[in-house]
């Protein structure tokens, strides 16, 4: 019998191989690929709102990144966002209720005074359904690569702030 119950801890006290091996798990080797990085590429994650699941056992079964990204609009000004992920949880945990921890533990990280919409490119349905993730302001978004439109993600407070177009990338402001 395997202990689900979640501690969360900085994502900066797990040693960075560990971390890159549990990525791997749970993606694959081929992650680098993934238009997120790409999304991403030349910043480093936000250690306050980054996390690592351990289970009851200590083992790290789970990690959360959050990146510091930009919506650049038609006129060139940049929108900072924050991108979440990747969530990863080991396969062999997958289901135990490590990544809503995570993404609950991330959420409640957030600074309410500076209120950045939160993106990800992920499944419509979860990320809906237990955080108030939509894809409906990211239709005409574009990104760097290959994505599912239905699989780009917004959280945001006022959503009517959100430009309709734009192209997101790495936050270097």
């Amino acid at each position: 019998m395997s202990d689900n119950t979640p501690t969360l801890i900085p994502l900066d006290n797990v040693d960075p191989a560990l971390v890159e091996t549990l990525l791997d798990r749970a993606f694959g080797p081929d992650r680098h690929q993934r238009t997120a990085y790409k999304v991403r590429d030349g910043v480093d994650y936000l250690p306050a709102l980054s996390f690592a699941a351990l289970d009851g056992t200590e083992l790290l079964v789970g990690s959360i990144q959050v990146w510091p990204v930009a919506l650049t609009d038609s006129k060139g000004r940049a929108h900072p966002m924050l991108m979440v992920g990747p969530v990863a949880v080991i396969p062999e945990r997958q289901g135990e209720g490590f990544g809503q921890a995570l993404m609950a533990g991330m959420l409640s990280a957030l600074d309410p005074r500076a209120d950045l919409p939160q993106v990800l490119i992920g499944d419509a349905d979860y990320y809906g359904r237990f955080f108030g993730f939509e894809a409906a302001p990211t239709q005409k978004w574009d990104l760097p690569g290959e994505w599912d439109r239905a699989r780009l993600l917004v959280r945001c407070t006022n959503p009517a702030v959100l430009p309709v177009e734009g192209v997101l990338g790495p936050w270097l402001g």
